[in-house]
């Protein structure tokens, strides 16, 4: 069994499925600064200094602060902004690969 295990590991498709996870974990590291570094604050100079991080609202009365961290202290909400920068990594990242 043990024999049986070693011949599946070296086999070439582990290998490669192993490495390719290990870059892809990498190269989202890459994406997301790509997009946090040096996309999205282009985009807020565009349309004049916006964070989208910082973009929420909150579900129940009680969530009255201005930063999202804080808004997470005080109740539940919505925080539409990371949404749009975790979809824009995504299609950053799925435009790379198509290329």
């Amino acid at each position: 069994m043990l024999k049986e295990f070693q011949e599946f590991i070296s086999k070439g498709n582990v290998m490669d499925l192993a490495v390719g996870v290990i870059i892809g974990a990498a190269f989202g590291k890459i994406v997301d600064s790509l997009v946090n570094d040096i996309i999205m604050p282009i985009v807020g100079a565009i349309f004049g200094g916006l964070d989208f991080n910082n973009y929420f609202f909150g579900l129940s009365s009680a969530v009255n602060a201005t930063s999202l961290a804080d808004a997470k202290k005080q109740g539940a909400v919505f925080a539409y902004g990371s949404f749009i920068t975790v979809a824009l990594n995504f299609l950053i990242l799925a435009f790379i690969i198509f290329l």
